[in-house]
């Protein structure tokens, strides 16, 4: 049940979501990547890691457009660990200001569920009173039961009757909750007639569902003692034979049939279902009761010999079974029982559903199959196994941070090695003077512009052309030769035309590489002024991210102490409880083995008095 109504919470909590988006007509898309990384760990079931991702992210603004989506998402896994006032505190700030009134209704509705689960009975009315109007379906008959639930917890029967009488009958889980409520309420009021009659039409009503069928036992088992109560032994008969066999209400009933038998003097009836009872597992109570009510009924039938050799037998149980919990409190005591059930209900993350479903594995495991069964111990091994997880998420954070200080010594010793190399090339590299040099550069290169030289760009070829024909005009003075001169003039003028075609395109490649070179310049500037500032700041860098670390250390391990002394402390009562279970068992032996001492003493007292007045009777 408390699974469930968790997981409900936390579905409302998306519905809630879902809801405000369609409000806000927001398209149903994962925009924010962050957004969805948490989705992934919640559908995952690790809502540890979907809350603490969630918020992260949050810290650094990384969840827009999702940013109320994902608060209320939030808002219903801290249900789930119990965080009431967190999650209230979520759904007023967030849910009331954004969200349509039928979103924040069913949000507060959930939160009002969780809180009366969780025994928080004026949190959880203070949150149902947020509810403005209807819910829709059957969602306004659970909440109109919740608020009787927590009326009746309250003991106002009176206001609880008047809710529960707005519910309509019907087949529903809430409608049959909401007439058994009803019924109680109203035996509690006085009004014990319309209380049973209420339980009574309950108790035939065609049902399907484990739970309901358990609903159903449950109201004939309370009609059936309120009849014994009020002596009237036949009415209680009728009501306890509707009860299963099998169940979770069968041992009560049957030892309930067996004294109705008994109260209508006909002890021959009440051995068949005191019987059958005396063969269950003596974990239960009411198996025990019947041990020493099979030979009540014998003895009340006259068989005093088998009424005797029962009580004997009852008394040797109680006795073998008082030891077996000696020792299953000594198992408690030495750690054996937490351990047992660690290792046989392993739990890897956080969370609200995950609850005992195998024994443990020690010596008569049967004896805490009733304590297990128990809301309150199922809670206490909840917290002591989250404790359990924080531990361990405190010690996996702990060598992490051990690992980060390893990476920053070996960034610390790595700069420190490669400082002087790198400052030894950027003092070869003289940035000043390659300046200059570019400067002139680009002087030429404009002069070179301006004056259309094409013989500014000639390439080695021609270079080596042109020098032929300097030579060729200087021998061309001292020896002149109309001919020669003429060929010479022609290759002029070809490598003259030549040079002015290409002037273009290698005037543009020129500027392209002066273009690069200043690039790269500046790079080298910036590189240089990152390097003079790394070589400021880095330094600094590595020892903020050192005292980081430290305050990081010192937190986890002011951590770690206290959440280790909380599970010493948890498992401590953990035991407490399931100790003070045997004792109370044990106790319950020790009322038994009593009584049927006292019963065989009576026997034997009757016995003697028989035989005295046998032996009166034969004197003459």
């Amino acid at each position: 049940m408390r699974a469930f109504a968790l997981r409900s919470a936390v579905a409302a909590a998306l519905c809630a979501a879902c809801s405000l988006a369609a409000a806000q007509k927001v398209e149903k898309v994962v925009r924010a990547p962050h957004y969805g990384d948490t989705l992934f760990h919640f559908y995952q079931d690790r809502w540890f890691d979907a809350i603490v991702g969630g918020m992260v992210s949050a810290h650094f603004n990384r969840l827009s457009p999702h940013d109320d989506e994902a608060e209320v998402l939030r808002g219903g896994m801290l249900l789930s660990y119990g965080l009431h006032r967190e999650a209230g505190e979520v759904f007023a700030r967030l849910i009331e200001r954004n969200a349509p009134p039928a979103v924040r209704d069913r949000a507060w509705y959930f939160l009002a569920k969780i809180r009366y689960q969780r025994g928080l009975v004026p949190e959880a009315r203070e949150a149902l009173d947020k509810v403005a109007g209807k819910l829709p379906g059957e969602l306004e008959e659970e909440r109109l039961l919740l608020a009787a639930q927590i009326r009746m917890a309250a003991a106002d029967y009176a206001g609880a009757a008047e809710l529960l009488k707005d519910i309509k009958p019907g087949p529903t889980s809430a409608s049959l909750y909401a007439r058994f409520n009803l019924g109680v309420a109203l035996v509690r009021l006085g009004e014990v007639e319309r209380g049973n009659t209420l339980l009574d039409e309950l108790g035939k009503t065609p049902v399907t569902g484990e739970e309901m069928k358990s609903l159903r036992d449950r109201a004939n088992v309370a009609l059936g003692f309120a009849a014994l109560a009020d002596g009237r032994a036949a009415d209680a008969r009728v009501a306890l034979q509707r009860v299963r066999l099998v169940g979770p209400q069968s041992n009560k009933a049957l030892l309930g049939f067996g004294w109705a038998a008994a109260e209508l003097k006909n002890p021959k009836d009440a051995l068949v279902p005191w019987a059958e009872l005396s063969g269950r597992d003596t974990a239960d109570a009411a198996v025990l009761e019947a041990k020493i009510a099979v030979p009540f009924a014998y003895a009340e039938l006259g068989a005093v010999n088998r009424a005797m050799g029962g009580y004997h037998d009852a008394i040797d149980l109680f006795e073998a079974e008082r030891k077996r919990l000696d020792e299953s409190i000594e198992a408690i005591r030495g750690g054996g029982l937490v351990r047992a059930l660690l290792e046989n209900n392993p739990q890897g993350e956080m969370g609200a559903f995950g609850s005992i479903k195998d024994l443990p594995a020690m010596p008569h495991a049967s004896h805490f199959t009733q304590l297990m069964a128990g809301h309150e111990f199922q809670e206490a091994f909840k917290n002591l196994r989250d404790l359990q997880f924080l531990q361990r998420n405190l010690a996996d954070w702990a060598a992490k941070l051990g690992t980060y200080g390893d990476m920053l010594a070996n960034r610390r010793q790595a700069f420190a090695e490669r400082l002087p190399a790198v400052r030894q090339r950027a003092a070869d590299i003289s940035l000043p003077a390659l300046g200059q040099r570019r400067d002139a550069l680009a002087a030429e290169l404009k002069k070179a512009e301006d004056d259309a030289d094409g013989a500014a760009f000639a390439d080695d070829r021609q270079r080596a052309l042109q020098a032929r024909l300097n030579g060729v005009r200087a021998a061309l003075a001292t020896s002149p030769d109309a001919e020669a001169a003429e060929r010479a003039r022609r290759v002029a003028g070809a490598l003259t035309w030549e040079l002015a075609r290409e002037f273009p395109a290698r005037l543009w490649d020129a500027q392209k590489g002066l273009r690069t070179v200043e690039n790269t310049l500046l790079q080298a500037a910036a590189h240089e002024a990152a390097l003079a500032r790394a070589q400021r700041d880095e330094p600094q860098r590595f020892e903020r991210f050192a005292q980081r670390i430290a305050e990081l250390s010192a937190r986890l391990a002011g951590l770690q102490a206290p959440v280790a002394q909380l599970g010493r402390e948890q498992q401590a009562a953990l035991q407490d409880m399931a100790v003070a279970e045997l004792q109370g068992q044990k106790d319950r032996l020790d009322t038994y083995a009593s009584q049927a001492r006292l019963a065989v003493a009576q026997l034997q007292d009757r016995a003697q008095g028989e035989s005295r007045r046998e032996a009166a009777d034969a004197k003459p």
